[in-house]
């Protein structure tokens, strides 16, 4: 199973056990983190795609810490005007390990499934009686 989630601006593809670094998230480490912006939820049987989110889906992780990315070195230069600058930057993000997809709506059309099977087989026993 896996879900495509929309966090920081950006999109990505998760399952259960994944460690996903995001752009610096305002939660402590060893908090759980909730996504409910989910955008496809994927299981071996079926896809179901939100218009612009799926509806009762939410994806749980836990933030195991909080670092700085490597150095990118941005350099500026002008030709023949003696102009140079050279800056680094280090990009903070937040590493969370996805704990749990859950989807709510499943449980309803499973619900809805035994009902109509439950209907189904009362229906022939009052035909053959």
């Amino acid at each position: 199973m896996y879900a495509i989630i929309e966090s920081c601006g950006k999109q990505y593809k998760v399952s259960e056990g994944d460690v996903v670094f995001f752009e610096k998230l305002g939660t402590e480490e060893g908090k759980k983190v909730t996504f409910k912006e989910v955008v496809l939820v994927s299981d071996d049987k079926k896809v179901e795609v939100g218009a612009p989110y799926v509806k009762g889906a939410k994806v749980e992780g836990k933030v195991v810490e909080h670092g700085k990315g490597k150095k990118i070195i941005v350099y500026k230069y002008k030709a023949k005007k003696n102009y140079r600058r050279t800056q680094g930057h280090r990009q903070p993000y937040t590493k969370v390990q996805i704990t749990k997809i859950a989807l709510t709506a499943e449980k309803t059309a499973k619900a809805e499934e035994l009902a109509t099977t439950k209907k189904a087989t009362t229906k022939k026993e009052t035909v053959e009686a």
